[in-house]
């Protein structure tokens, strides 16, 4: 990995402190995991809401507009390039775990926007005098799996001694500038389908509570080591017209983001919600994340929830998740093709769950 020196170090103590040996856990160390360390929507809106470019190029065909979930810029008539940085702290304890995960969640970005990665850039901030060696290693490892696993190299990177455990990737990759999918440009009448099951935000709540059980777990990182390999093919489509990811805002929170980039409403059918096992009972028994309750002050003013929905349905709409599944706005005439790409690539809970309507950016839950 590459080191940026800036000035001459200081010199090393004669005794410098051992590194720890004994196995930490790691999501003890952090104030909050996954990409529930999101700053809060209606935060991080006010931060922005002054902030502008200095300079932007017409090559730039994604930048800060629509909060979308990478950096597009044109090269050529064919070409185009796609940049995304993202990191976090632990969402588990298994250190190998974290590193595939926090390398899934970055690299989905890419494909969230029709783009194939080419390469990855380290970024590691480590309590290294809290950490034993070999568990910083072994994150690491785990994030050099996942991009061997979606052909990429990590290239560089670099590295920080932090007071909490963070680790994630810069990824660059290629897009037809043709096949760029935003989360704006869904159309009244398109269906909404989601690729991968809600609660990951609800299972790091019971995991740290120390009630997920073991198939629960399996089954957290499954979803969230699955990489987004499907964007590609679906930004192909005519048909789809939107495409983004479903992470720390939650599934309400990041739908707004598309109903506000594309000047439409949408409704949603809670029935129709794909869910991770037993997170249902999980929420009802107060595993809901502070981020969940975030989501919704800054989105909720905006929802009309049937009023058969209590707290628990509203914590699970606006549960973060981390590295979730894409959220799709499509014609209705190429769900059917949208469904088997999904199925063709191992997304057995892909469904539609909704519909874009006419009218002002809101949602509405029945």
């Amino acid at each position: 990995m590459h080191k940026k020196t800036h000035s001459a170090p200081a010199p090393a103590p004669e005794n410098p402190p051992a590194a720890p040996t004994e196995p930490v856990r790691l999501t003890r160390l952090s104030h909050g995991g996954g990409c529930g360390c999101k700053i809060a929507p209606g935060v991080l809106e006010k931060i922005l809401a002054k902030t502008a470019p200095a300079l932007v190029p017409p090559q730039l065909l994604v930048g800060i507009e629509t909060s979308d979930d990478a950096a597009v810029y044109q090269i050529n008539a064919d070409q185009a390039i796609v940049a995304t940085t993202d990191f976090f702290m632990p969402i588990v304890d298994d250190p190998h775990d974290f590193g595939r995960i926090a390398a899934t969640n970055a690299i989905s970005d890419i494909y969230a926007m029709g783009g194939v990665p080419l390469f990855a850039l380290a970024i590691v901030g480590m309590p290294v005098n809290t950490l034993p060696l070999e568990t910083i290693k072994g994150i690491l490892e785990g994030g050099e799996a996942v991009c061997a696993k979606a052909r990429i190299p990590i290239a560089g990177g670099h590295t920080i001694d932090s007071v909490e455990p963070i680790y994630g990737l810069a990824v660059i990759g290629l897009v037809h500038p043709g096949n760029v999918r935003r989360n704006a440009g869904a159309r009244p009448g398109d269906k909404l389908i989601l690729g991968k099951a809600l609660g990951v935000g609800v299972y790091s709540a019971a995991f740290k509570k120390d009630l997920l059980a073991d198939p629960d777990y399996a089954a957290l990182i499954a979803s969230t080591t699955q990489l987004n390999t499907p964007g590609p093919a679906l930004a192909c489509l005519d048909g789809v017209h939107a495409m983004t990811d479903v992470t720390g805002f939650g599934l309400l929170g990041h739908l707004m983001e598309l109903c506000k980039g594309s000047k439409v409403s949408a409704r949603i059918d809670f029935s129709a919600l794909p869910f991770l096992p037993n997170v249902l009972d999980y929420a009802a028994q107060g595993c809901v994340t502070g981020a969940s309750a975030r989501n919704w002050t800054a989105c909720g003013e905006r929802v009309a929830l049937d009023e058969r929905l209590g707290d628990t349905e509203r914590a699970l709409l606006t549960d973060p998740q981390t590295s979730g599944g894409l959220l799709i706005a499509c014609a209705p005439d190429v769900v059917t093709e949208v469904l088997s790409i999904f199925l063709q690539q191992g997304f057995g809970h892909a469904t539609v769950i909704g519909e874009v309507q006419e009218g002002e950016p809101r949602i509405g839950v029945i």
